[in-house]
């Protein structure tokens, strides 16, 4: 399991947290595999992905540390991240899943879109602040919320393609989480070369 400083390092280090959703339980396994392997060492599996625990729970086993329970809303959505050995849970907003993932030992990328549900995330003790979904605002409204809030660490995710990470990270983001742009249809049966690809490209400007 890791320790919220130990996540946050990780996002310091490596800026970007790949976010596997997909149709395909088998498919999505050999995705997260294949993130890893390419040099992309934080994954979430979002809740949301058929039999999602089981490939958490695999993915874990085999990779050690760094993959991740996605679209935890609440209280048994926290029990089971933990349960199928989660190292980090990852909320879409300020649900009952964050108190009770923190509860459980776990770190927490915390939802949220305005400065208010920002600090109640830094206030429940959430590692960061996940922005969601940037793309609503861009790195404008990322830029706006951390002028009176430089202290807190945000985390944009929702339609951050290759051309707008540059700006995001100008903007002040700790790291970005990527989803389709990323993974494209590789949890859904999709090319795992092409993935590999794309995994390439994105290390390229984020300088992994």
């Amino acid at each position: 399991m890791l320790t919220s400083r130990e996540l946050r390092d990780l996002l310091a280090t490596h800026r970007l947290v790949a976010i596997v959703r997909g149709t395909d339980p088998d498919a999505a396994l050999r995705t997260v595999v294949t993130l890893v392997e390419s040099g992309v060492p934080l994954v979430e599996v979002s809740l949301t992905t058929p039999d999602a625990a089981k490939v958490i729970s695999a993915a874990a086993a085999e990779l050690g540390q760094g993959v991740g329970a996605g679209t935890v809303r609440s209280v048994a959505d926290a029990q089971l991240a933990h349960d199928c050995g989660a190292t980090f849970v990852v909320t879409p907003g300020l649900s009952a899943g964050v108190h009770a993932a923190l509860d459980e030992g776990l770190p927490v990328l915390a939802g949220a879109f305005t400065a208010t549900e920002a600090l109640q995330a830094d206030a429940a003790g959430a590692t960061a602040v996940k922005l969601f979904p940037a793309a609503t605002g861009g790195p404008a409204h990322l830029k706006a919320l951390r002028d009176p809030l430089p202290d807190l660490d945000f985390v944009p995710v929702g339609g951050i393609g290759p051309d707008v990470v540059a700006d995001y990270f100008a903007a002040g983001a700790l790291a970005v989480g990527v989803g389709s742009p990323l993974v494209g249809d590789a949890a859904s049966g999709g090319d795992l070369g092409e993935l590999k690809q794309r995994v390439k490209a994105f290390l390229s400007i984020i300088g992994g």
